[in-house]
């Protein structure tokens, strides 16, 4: 699934040619994705006055509201010349004055596209309960210390919560942890608060070496230039059980950790990570 490096990635790629462009037209060739798509009339001839990302949506604002764009679990976005033939799973293309459109392919169709009127996007339902930004000020390691008090959840899945951050996908939360030499497992509650200061540095600079990589192309996953992430060629562990780790050279052993694979070096990753 694509995650905040992959869907900040598409947000940069897409702002050169939306931004200060107005819609002239849509298509929708498939209006049910994981929710009906909404392109209201309104948004005809609107002119897109920001181009935004909240946790994993992608968010085109104008005069009259915003709309949203998820990539669900495998979709994309594409800059594309009007006129260019769609494929199969090219479900909504929405047009600009440039001569460009923006195209929604999502082959598993849980991607959404939907609006939200005003001058909040942040109002919708989809939004208004995310938890911090992690490239934002507001995280750090004492708002994970703090939303971590009495949590007898594995600190993995702790993490990954988007009420308490968005983003955190199960790739960089695993090298986060690595980077961090925290096993998965450990209850969030018991962690103390230097250690999530660690955390949370370690969060921040794999999330942003992502980003500066294009994201993580695993499978299908392309930016809005059609060309694949590359931060899955330095990635430590996610993936590679069984392998040696690149630092110690100890063999990465698996665990599943809320129904998820999770991949740890036994040696860099301490059973507790308080050392």
């Amino acid at each position: 699934m694509p995650e905040l490096p992959e869907v900040e990635t598409t947000r940069r790629g897409i702002e050169p040619h939306v931004l200060g462009q107005s819609i002239t037209d849509w298509t929708v060739r498939n209006p049910r994705l994981r929710w009906p798509v909404e392109i209201p009339a309104q948004l005809q001839n609107q002119t897109v006055t920001a181009v935004q990302r909240r946790g994993k949506y992608i968010l085109l604002s104008t005069a009259v509201g915003t709309l949203l764009v998820h990539l669900g679990m495998s979709g994309s976005l594409r800059i594309l010349e009007q006129g260019a033939q769609a494929g199969k799973h090219d479900h909504v293309d929405i047009h600009f004055s440039n001569h460009k459109l923006l195209r929604l392919n999502d082959p598993r169709r849980f991607g959404c596209v939907m609006f939200q009127a005003g001058s909040n996007p942040i109002k919708h339902t989809l939004l208004k309960n995310l938890g911090v930004e992690p490239l934002s000020n507001e995280f750090s390691g004492e708002h994970l210390f703090a939303q971590s008090r009495n949590r007898r959840v594995a600190v993995k899945n702790f993490i990954m919560d988007s009420k308490v951050v968005v983003g955190v996908g199960n790739i960089y939360a695993a090298e986060a942890l690595f980077s961090a030499g925290l096993r998965p497992r450990v209850a969030a509650g018991r962690i103390p608060r230097r250690v999530y200061d660690r955390l949370a540095q370690a969060i921040v600079e794999i999330l942003l070496r992502a980003v500066r990589a294009g994201g993580t192309t695993l499978r299908d996953f392309v930016g809005a230039d059609g060309n694949p992430g590359y931060f899955a060629q330095t990635l430590n562990v996610y993936g590679r059980q069984g392998q040696a780790c690149r630092t110690c050279s100890t063999t990465l052993k698996l665990q599943i950790v809320g129904q998820r694979s999770s991949v740890y070096c036994p040696k860099c990753q301490t059973s507790q990570g308080f050392s």
